[in-house]
């Protein structure tokens, strides 16, 4: 356990990181100087220095690979790490599944409006085939995981990376609970039908470029399936 200096001295190297973060000191895929030297600068220990970085990378800011040239360096891994969060967060508080169904309704509204806007003939197919796989899947656990992916990728053909980032951060984290209440649903393979001819509707909006369609599609599909599922409704 972190004695109280070291706590003090691991959150000034923390500070020291996140400041430098901020500043555009460090960018995305810059190494870290060595551990040795930035307690050196600091005035903190290694293992100080190590602590805050632990917990950079446990945030998907920093990774570390060992060997000679490799250290540490700034990664792009933020959304995995807020999918984490969100998960903990509907984990400790019963009021959250509510709040992220109203947080989802306003996110995928922009993400999908966005994607109708920004999509080019890669994204489309990617999306148009993950249609076709969920029409054809009859297993919950597939249809669920492609059901997942359909969102997400939905997220990142909106091109802009902060929006995409929550949207699918918040869509992986319900994705368990989404799987346990389709559990619990008589007649999930009708629901399933439902949801498939939901996603069709929004991909056809989306390839034709109707924005505020797609919107409203998607508002109506994140209701409905919730609703059925008893989920935060």
């Amino acid at each position: 356990m972190l004695q109280e200096d070291d706590r003090k001295a691991h959150q000034i190297a923390l500070d020291h990181i996140e400041a430098s973060l901020l500043n555009g000191v460090y960018q995305v895929g810059a190494k870290l100087p060595p551990e040795r030297d930035l307690a050196r600068e600091l005035g903190v220990s290694r293992g100080a220095v190590r602590e805050a970085i632990r917990i950079l990378q446990a945030q998907g800011i920093l990774e570390s690979r060992p060997g000679p040239g490799r250290g540490t360096r700034i990664i792009a891994g933020h959304t995995e790490a807020l999918g984490r969060l969100f998960r903990l967060h509907l984990a400790l508080s019963p009021t959250s599944a509510s709040d992220l169904t109203d947080t989802r309704v306003a996110l995928e509204r922009s993400t999908v409006a966005l994607a109708s806007r920004h999509w080019d003939d890669e994204a489309l197919n990617r999306l148009g085939t993950l249609v076709d796989r969920m029409d054809r899947e009859t297993t919950l656990d597939q249809f669920n995981a492609l059901d997942t992916d359909f969102h997400v990728e939905i997220a990142l053909t909106a091109h802009n990376p902060f929006i995409g980032d929550l949207t699918s951060a918040i869509r992986q984290a319900v994705r368990a609970p989404i799987r346990d209440a389709s559990l619990a649903v008589d007649g999930w393979q009708t629901l399933r039908t439902t949801l498939c001819q939901q996603h069709r509707a929004i991909f056809n909006a989306i390839e034709s470029r109707n924005g505020d369609e797609a919107a409203t599609l998607m508002e109506a599909h994140i209701r409905t399936a919730y609703r059925a599922l008893k989920l935060g409704i």
